[in-house]
């Protein structure tokens, strides 16, 4: 359902790319968290957990309940799915079917941080994968049950990167919590991450050269084209597949120096997880499952397709978006937001069309 990987370039600054796929088109927000807000997280039974923005946080957000027509979000309505803060901290949310489970009891006169509000917290208060790391040792962390999906608990993992071009991966397996360091910058979707990079022992003999002539006998095979290297990469779009297929283009795609030609980069690379609707489509009666969201109900047979792409240059601190309709990238430079308040704007209306430009054809 959705694939992460961060891409370093010449000088080794990263860069991250993320595809969302879901069989429905939801009501996503592009918000802006400013420095100086301050947010809180609630969990039945507990304190609730409060904290100031340190960072200003540019990110994709969904409403965690089912919104009525005309609805105008404030900012304890939206959860970050992808984000971005002035520091070049990114945070993302990729399902995770098995997350739900028996979570550890905690004190009731302790604040528990609920994993809803997990990127709002991590994006508002940290620079470092390190510092996020440190934080959570001592952070409780509720998986509460999400309204807008019919009440399962948050079935999701998450991905953490630093402008330093490192990586964590937060993990509730069957209710069980681990952190992973991320050595290949890489997350899809279950199983579990560590299974992935066991997977990945699998797959040594990949690499980027292409042998295009070998010896049978006498008979002197010859391709007749390029492009042979690939031949042993996974091509389906399992979550296990892509994850060998993304390790391989964060490997091996081309080292930019210059940053803009980096991003491009990283949007060439992102066009392979692109999936378009009807590539491949799941009958229920043939055992697919998918997120099931209140008000959007499937009336045919379900297909997954990207709803959106983004690209975070850490560095620099630019967040870029496109959504299923385009092809066409818009750009939020977060550390030029002048906004001292919480504001939010339906993705869609934000989304450009590809510019008509025969006009400049027609001219005398």
């Amino acid at each position: 359902m959705c694939t992460s990987l961060l891409y370093r370039d010449a000088s080794d600054r990263p860069y991250l790319g993320r595809t969302l796929e879901l069989s429905v088109d939801l009501p996503y927000q592009i918000a802006i968290l400013p420095q100086g807000l301050d947010l809180s997280s609630t969990v039945k039974g507990h304190p609730s957990l409060r904290w100031r923005m340190d960072r200003t946080v540019v990110a994709i957000t969904m409403p965690a309940v089912a919104p009525a027509p005309g609805t105008t979000f404030g900012v304890g309505d939206l959860k970050i799915i992808e984000g971005l803060n002035d520091a070049g901290l990114s945070f993302s949310v990729q399902s995770y079917s098995q997350a739900a489970g028996p979570q550890s009891p905690v004190d009731g006169s302790r604040a528990v941080l609920s994993a809803a509000d997990l990127g709002a917290w991590v994006l508002g208060q940290f620079s470092t994968v390190a510092a996020v790391k440190a934080a959570l040792a001592d952070m409780p962390i509720c998986l509460e049950p999400v309204p807008i999906l019919g009440g399962l608990e948050m079935p999701f993992h998450y991905s953490v990167h630093d402008k330093q071009g490192a990586s964590l991966v937060i993990e509730f397996h069957k209710g069980v919590r681990s952190i992973y360091e991320n050595p290949v910058g890489v997350m899809t979707n279950a199983p579990q991450f560590s299974w992935h990079l066991t997977n990945l022992d699998n797959y040594t003999f990949l690499n980027n050269i292409d042998r295009s002539r070998a010896n049978f006998g006498t008979y002197k095979a010859v391709q007749p084209g390029a492009g042979i290297a690939k031949a042993g990469l996974p091509g389906t779009d399992t979550s296990v597949d892509r994850f060998v297929r993304a390790a391989f283009y964060a490997q091996f795609a081309e080292k930019q120096s210059d940053p803009d030609k980096a991003v491009q980069m990283v949007a060439h690379i992102m066009n392979n997880f692109d999936r378009p609707r009807g590539i491949t489509v799941d009958p229920p009666e043939l055992g697919s499952g998918h997120l099931e969201v209140q008000g959007h109900q499937i009336d045919v047979v379900p297909t997954e397709f990207t709803s959106w792409t983004s690209i975070s240059d850490l560095t620099r601190g630019l967040f870029f978006v496109r959504d299923s309709r385009g092809m066409n990238y818009i750009c939020l430079d977060v550390g030029a937001l002048a906004a001292n308040s919480f504001k939010a704007t339906p993705m869609a209306e934000l989304m450009s069309d590809p510019a008509d430009v025969t006009i400049e054809f027609n001219r005398g």
